[in-house]
């Protein structure tokens, strides 16, 4: 079972969940984990994202305007490029391809679950 991180900002929550609703699917050979921020972003939160972010084997980045503010997903970015995880980003509106500066040199897509399934089918 592969395990993707996903980063994104906490006002695209629901996104995330449409996301994890992905791997409901049948067949389906990998399982979807985040670091959901209900208290600042300490150190010990730090250091758990980067535990979570080692053990998996790709990262998906749910990008949209929203994401340009977040300094959580920002830092999640920053520790998967420091880590060399394979990285993807996701733009979740096809009409808002607003990335923040850490998604620089990172493929980014419009949503489409194949090409989704694809990039996890790659890792």
């Amino acid at each position: 079972m592969k395990r993707v991180f996903i980063a994104f900002a906490s006002e695209d929550e629901t996104y995330r969940d449409f996301l994890k609703g992905q791997s409901l699917l049948p067949n389906s050979d990998y399982e979807f984990i985040d670091m959901s921020v209900k208290e600042p972003y300490d150190e010990d939160w730090k250091n758990r994202v980067r535990t979570r972010i080692r053990g998996s084997a790709g990262v998906i980045v749910l990008l949209s305007k929203n994401s340009l503010s977040a300094s959580g997903q920002k830092w999640e970015i920053k520790c998967a490029v420091e880590e060399e995880i394979p990285t993807l980003g996701v733009y979740i509106h096809s009409d808002d391809h607003s990335k923040p500066s850490e998604m620089a040199g990172i493929r980014c897509i419009n949503w489409s679950r194949d090409d989704v399934a694809a990039f996890i089918n790659g890792l």
